[in-house]
């Protein structure tokens, strides 16, 4: 057990290491800003539906840093899914055609599905209870797609007020 647990930690580590990596070479220091705000954008729509999905019993994070605290994982909700958003966010495909925007908003929910479900099936980091992959490629797509109309709304509202962000989001799309 004790191995198991050790292993299920350090599986972890090495997703907060490439996370983190991911985040220092994707994010340009002048968008450090945006990257912010989308960052804590996500952290509120993945803590509500993180904390309604493990309340109901649908899923489970049966190894998790904080058990006593919370039964949600803090890595997945409040680092791992709002950090790869910022990625999708910054990276976003804007003025390319429709169908390579289309295959950006279908690849992000995708890759993180798939390895979700390796997760569940090889470690014990989650387990789904009445859950099952498509609901969380589901949740991420519409998370993904709310978090990239609020982006795009927040610039578009402060260039109207004059505000001049490092990168606007209105023109980017």
């Amino acid at each position: 057990m004790l191995i198991n647990i050790n292993l299920n930690f350090f599986v972890l580590a090495l997703i907060w290491a490439l996370t983190i990596v991911m985040l220092i070479l994707a994010i340009p220091r002048h968008q450090i800003r945006e990257a912010m705000l989308i960052f804590m954008f996500k952290q509120v729509l993945t803590w509500l539906l993180g904390f309604i999905v493990v309340e109901l019993g649908l899923l489970e994070y049966p190894v998790r840093e904080f058990a006593y605290a919370s039964r949600s994982s803090f890595s997945f909700e409040y680092f791992i899914f709002p950090a790869v958003c910022v990625v999708f966010n910054l990276r976003f495909p804007v003025g390319r055609s429709f169908t390579r925007r289309l295959l950006w908003y279908l690849f992000f929910p995708s890759w993180m599905s798939f390895i979700e479900s390796m997760l569940e099936k090889h470690t014990r980091l989650v387990h789904y209870v009445h859950w099952t992959w498509y609901w969380t490629w589901i949740s991420l797509l519409i998370t993904f797609f709310l978090s990239r109309q609020f982006y795009i709304w927040f610039y578009r509202k402060g260039q109207d007020s004059s505000a001049k962000p490092a990168d606007s989001a209105a023109k980017r799309q």
